[in-house]
């Protein structure tokens, strides 16, 4: 079915709640094994109603967020969802206390149980206000970048479609885009500041109440993090400093030096070659036809993927002023269907949605087929792996929406990847920063952003703007605020897809198999365990980067 023609109905909260009383009450009360089975099938069905219902209504509130009705829908859910979260936590915990777990954990698999436990101990009855209050602070957050409007070049541009004049080729362009887009953050500064103090309040007064003694605990739960901890993260992130900041810094001057500056200003910082950056050779529509084409070569499973999405209007990609930056994969159970949403603004990024986006939407719709709806629950650091890896599968077809800069792409592409590495642990160094010392104000955590720079990209330099040079690049980043511990799951699955695009280039068929494996494991085995199945390194041990770092060198020059 056409996304456009999937009816939309309100979740009835009190039918919702009766449901899953009855549903806890049964498996409370089972006298055999069989019957909490019976139950759980029920309970898929009604998780995947609420579900949908919710995930439509997100989508449509997206798509405008000017939209009266679901401005509306979205402001009831942002009340509702913490109740429907305690209703599924107490279901799950007479699950995982019934005499009868060891039958479930056949059925369902030990790591939805350790999903189930993470759950338990981040949620309580006595945190629904705070957490109602958390989904209206994002939400504030989330409208106030999809409403803003910039004046440029006689012209007024939301966000998203700043980026092609903040990439452009010609410099004093650029200079002028990043004085407008810095100008719009001052002017909302303020907002910014309030929005983001009140969060980590908020949030640290949820973790106190559970118990712990900051949110960062609570945050490791609510990422799911049922294999590795704090220390782990905390070691991956020295590596990085200790090898891959030096990489980086090592592409940083071979971009200098390509676009004959004497000094990378920030206005550079995201352009790679002096004629500009490769850009897609056709509109919008055309490039989702070459994606078509292109995914009908790659392999039989990933043809009937997209075919499915491009018949079923599965894409919300187009700009529009009062659409949502950024963008995401969600999944429609009912539908089996998965549905990504972005912003195509004449940039390569519009590729990288037919890639990055595709890479989840591909392993959701393979994932989808499983009838153990906890074997599509995946942590986040193994569904970045999906779309950062199908970014390099997909590097082959890259001249048929590059044209004659399909090489320029390629390059730009893996310089690009090996760049995010630090800013990306610079990010959750942040975090758990203004987590651990929640009485922090604004001003010192955009001292301790400016901190972090130094350490993790010395290059950069900010001149005398004054935003970004006094710290406040991060609150341009939509992940500190919706999903604190988030950005990490990038980095670790950047790694992994490093180590894809190594084995490619030696064997690309035994890389793919390897890839469809994982993509078809989901949630089966636990984040190390299934790296090895699949034969990846688990970056968290010592002397993980030693030989990739050499080969990613081999491969930049």
């Amino acid at each position: 079915m056409k996304f456009q023609d999937m009816p939309y109905e309100r979740v009835d909260y009190e039918k919702t709640e009766k449901n899953f009383r009855e549903m806890t009450r049964k498996v409370i009360n089972a006298g055999r094994p069989e019957e909490v089975w019976t139950v759980h099938q029920k309970y898929y069905q009604t998780v995947k109603d609420v579900s949908d219902a919710m995930t439509i209504a997100h989508i449509r509130h997206d798509g405008d967020v000017t939209d009266t009705f679901y401005e509306q829908e979205q402001a009831y859910y942002d009340e509702i969802s913490p109740k429907i979260l305690q209703l599924l936590n107490e279901y799950q915990r007479a699950l995982y206390e019934s005499p009868y777990r060891a039958f479930m954990e056949e059925k369902i698999g030990k790591v939805a149980f350790a999903t189930i436990e993470n759950e338990l101990k981040s949620m309580d009855r006595s945190i629904i206000g705070l957490m109602q209050e958390e989904n209206m602070l994002a939400t504030e957050y989330n409208r106030l970048m999809a409403s803003a409007r910039i004046p440029f070049e006689g012209q007024e541009l939301n966000l998203s479609l700043m980026r092609p004049y903040l990439t452009a080729q010609n410099r004093s362009m650029r200079r002028r885009a990043w004085q407008a887009y810095s100008a719009y953050f001052s002017s909302v500064e303020e907002k910014l500041d309030d929005i983001f103090d009140r969060l980590v309040k908020n949030r640290t007064h949820q973790a106190r109440a559970l118990g712990y003694d900051n949110y960062v605990p609570l945050g490791y739960h609510r990422m799911n993090r049922n294999s590795y901890g704090k220390d782990e993260v905390e070691n991956f992130r020295r590596q990085i400093k200790e090898g891959f900041v030096p990489l980086a810094e090592r592409v940083h001057e071979k971009r200098r030096r390509r676009l004959g500056v004497e000094r990378l200003s920030y206005i550079d910082n995201d352009v790679y070659f002096q004629n500009g950056n490769p850009a897609p050779a056709g509109n919008p529509r055309e490039i989702l036809e070459t994606g078509r084409r292109m995914y009908s070569q790659m392999s039989e499973e990933t043809k009937e993927f997209f075919d499915f999405m491009m018949d079923n209007q599965l894409f919300d990609v187009f700009g529009r002023k009062n659409k949502k930056q950024g963008g995401y994969m969600t999944y429609l159970y009912r539908y089996g269907a998965p549905f990504i949403f972005a912003n195509f603004n004449g940039t390569s990024g519009d590729v990288d949605v037919i890639t990055h986006e595709c890479g989840h939407g591909f392993q959701g719709y393979l994932s989808g087929k499983d009838p153990v709806l906890e074997h599509s629950q995946i942590t986040k650091d193994t569904a970045e792996i999906h779309s950062m890896s199908m970014e390099f599968f997909t590097d082959p077809w890259m001249k048929d929406f590059f044209g004659e800069r399909g090489d320029d792409f390629l390059t730009m592409q893996l310089e690009a990847a090996v760049r995010f590495v630090p800013y990306g642990a610079m990010v959750d160094e942040f975090q758990h920063t203004v987590y651990e010392y929640p009485q922090m104000k604004p001003q010192e955590r955009k001292r301790e952003w400016s901190r972090l720079e130094r350490v993790y990209m010395p290059h950069l330099d900010y001149e005398d703007d004054p935003f970004f040079s006094k710290g406040g690049y991060w609150q341009r980043q939509p992940h500190i605020y919706n999903n604190p511990f988030y950005y990490i799951d990038y980095v670790l699955a950047q790694t992994c897809a490093f180590q894809y695009k190594v084995w490619m280039n030696e064997d690309y068929r035994g890389a793919w198999n390897s890839y469809l494996k994982l993509c078809r494991l989901s949630a089966k085995r636990f984040y190390p365990d299934m790296l090895k199945e699949v034969g990846l390194k688990v970056p968290f041990d010592n002397g993980y980067f030693g030989g990739l770092i050499q080969k990613l060198e081999n491969m930049l020059e």
